[in-house]
């Protein structure tokens, strides 16, 4: 990927992270934070969504053109979903559990919280939400933390709702499970003080440490999103959404970096030749005995004509994108597969002689470039429309618009920029008025890690694997018990990922299965060489005790009579080894007595006893 000098180029970038609470019930009712399955629903239902006006009377742009996709969206409900997010019954109060946190998260980016906290309605009609708008609270403004390229400012601290799950897509209508929908989110916005691709990462980095610093946020795949806007001196300001790691956020920003300055250069070419984009026209005669299999299929055929336009639609302005694939986006957008054009034609079973009767048909010279969408008759006219106006931006620049991240680096288009009327007042949920007294900011996870260092004696690898991991609050209660540190840790980090690994379901272990496990290794009544297979038992059968998962596995302790036993079974059975070796002979034995004994045993007590009596015979 190319590398640009963004100081000159006059980056501006700022982020929005989205992270989803852990509390017990959800933001504006009782119903439960638990993920479901769709099999596990209990029943379904449908609706149609329409963008409503604000208190100004005015209509969001990016709410009207989702609404002009005509979807009709199923939502799967769940014993464990109620009313109030099928939008048949009104929200409770904003949930005490996620707003205590929110202030903690307010106190960790040294921001200052709101007097009083209104509820806010987002208009949202991508059926996402079944009542076509989420509800957010603005919580706290103006913090700021710190990069390695210097302080990013926070804008703001908001507190949402999550958008239902998208389950399943068709040509004609979405998904969604309510499960997700509901669960605290706190949106998090920095201001526009990000200057390379490296402080996106690193700001990232950080606003995340501090969320996982408080132990109260969810863990795992689709409980944390991050979106950034990113403009260039002479470009414009492009959301870009759902960007899914840092790695993958540095290569967003590199490459919107790289697609705007292209885009730049193509509107410079353009106005250069006077370029201008002409009538559209119906030309689905010129294709009457077609023998592309697409066209042929289609009622209608639209073209545009794009004058001035001959070898640039076709122009790369990102890996595998090109200003054809903008073009196309957007028509696909109004319901149509894409768009064919003159600089990729002749080609798709369209010849020659259809491309010269298309270009005489529209009165294209030859500096003119063509696009057309085939499709039905409806569809292709809204589709024309929509690549004619995109075309139209194409000789001004860059224009303003939401994006979808894509994990090569690349995005496309989603929808355009929201506006100040996509929100308004929610008259259902009154004003709560936050107190930070009295919020005590949790130990951050770095300071976390240097403690473990120094009290625990972990290494500096294994001490950060447990802060940062979704363990940590296990490992604190079982450090508290008594529990040998390193013991623990492992356990909790290398032990229980080598079983999932090996497609043992350590999900169905709880924490204080878990617990109960290493308690009984502190006591002596289980080896810790015998853990991943009392794990394994406990995991397989969760209706088990520790105690009788042990019994289960015949992993039962045994005494340091047994354990010698053992031992010397096995060093007479390599005698003569021993007699030529000696205590060079003692790692190969380890390993036949630790196996002889199946975990029964510690590996320090056997170990001491194989040195006895390989010493006596040396």
């Amino acid at each position: 990927m190319t590398e640009y000098d963004y100081e000159e180029l006059g980056l501006v970038a700022g982020l929005e992270i989205h992270q989803q609470l852990d509390t017990a019930t959800k933001l504006f009712c009782n119903c439960p934070t638990v993920r479901r399955e769709p099999g596990e629903s209990s029943r379904s239902f449908t609706r149609y969504l329409h963008p409503t006006r604000s208190e100004l009377g005015e209509i969001d742009e990016a709410a009207l053109e989702e609404s002009r996709v005509d979807r009709e969206f199923t939502y799967l409900a769940y014993d464990s979903t109620c009313l109030v997010e099928e939008d048949d019954e009104p929200p409770r109060r904003l949930d005490e559990e996620a707003l205590e946190t929110t202030l903690e998260i307010a106190t960790l980016l040294d921001a200052t919280v709101v007097d009083q906290a209104h509820v806010m309605r987002k208009i949202v009609v991508d059926g996402s939400n079944t009542s076509g708008f989420q509800r957010s609270t603005l919580v706290a403004n103006d913090g700021e933390i710190e990069t390695p390229q210097g302080p990013v400012g926070i804008e703001d601290l908001m507190l949402e709702e999550e958008s239902a799950a998208r389950i399943e897509e068709a040509e004609d209508g979405v998904t969604f499970g309510l499960d997700r929908l509901g669960i605290p989110l706190v949106e998090i916005g920095t201001k526009p003080d990000i200057r390379s691709p490296e402080q996106a990462r690193a700001a990232a980095e950080r606003i995340g440490m501090l969320l996982r610093s408080t132990g109260k946020v969810k863990r795992g795949l689709g409980t944390i999103r991050q979106d950034v806007n990113v403009s260039i001196a002479e470009g414009a300001r492009v959301e870009l959404k759902g960007v899914q790691s840092l790695d993958d956020l540095e290569d967003i920003v590199r490459g919107e970096v790289g697609r705007q300055v292209e885009l730049l250069d193509v509107a410079e070419t353009l106005r250069d030749r006077g370029a201008a984009v002409g009538d559209t026209h119906d030309v689905t005669d010129v294709f009457e005995d077609t023998d592309s299999g697409v066209i042929a299929g289609a009622e209608a055929v639209e073209a545009v004509v794009l004058r001035g336009f001959d070898g640039l639609v076709g122009r790369e302005i990102q890996p595998d994108r090109r200003l054809g694939t903008e073009l196309s986006d957007h028509a696909k957008r109004h319901g149509a597969g894409g768009i064919f054009h003159t600089d990729e034609l002749p080609a798709y079973g369209v010849t020659d002689t259809e491309v010269e009767t298309l270009r005489t048909a529209v009165d294209a010279d030859k500096e003119d470039a063509v696009a057309l969408v085939a499709a039905d008759a409806e569809v292709a006219a809204a589709a024309i429309e929509a690549v004619a106006a995109r075309a139209e931006t194409a000789i001004e620049g860059v224009p303003e618009e939401t994006r979808d991240a894509q994990p090569d680096g690349t995005s496309r288009y989603l929808r355009p920029l929201p506006g100040a009327a996509r929100m308004y007042p929610e008259t259902d949920v009154p004003p709560v008025e936050p107190d930070p007294e009295g919020v005590e900011p949790p130990e951050l996870l770095t300071e976390r890690v240097e403690r473990y260092q120094t009290a625990y004696g972990l290494d500096a690898g294994l001490a950060e694997q447990v802060a940062y991991g979704a363990h940590m609050p296990t490992f604190e209660r079982a450090v508290e018990a008594g529990v040998d540190a390193t013991v623990a840790a492992t356990t909790l980090e290398s032990t229980l990922t080598e079983l999932r690994r090996d497609d043992v379901p350590v999900n169905r272990l709880s924490e204080e299965t878990l617990l109960d496990a290493l308690g009984l290794v502190e006591s002596g009544e289980l080896a810790k060489e015998g853990l991943d297979e009392v794990l394994t038992t406990l995991a397989e059968d969760p209706s088990l005790s520790a105690e009788e998962a042990v019994e289960a596995a015949g992993l039962a302790g045994v005494s340091e009579t047994e354990v010698r036993e053992a031992v010397v079974d096995v060093v007479e059975r390599n005698e003569a080894q021993v007699n030529e070796e000696g205590m060079a002979a003692f790692s190969g034995l380890m390993g036949e007595a630790m196996g002889a004994l199946r975990g029964k045993a510690d590996g320090e007590v056997v170990s001491a006893v194989l040195r006895e009596e390989i010493q006596k015979r040396a």
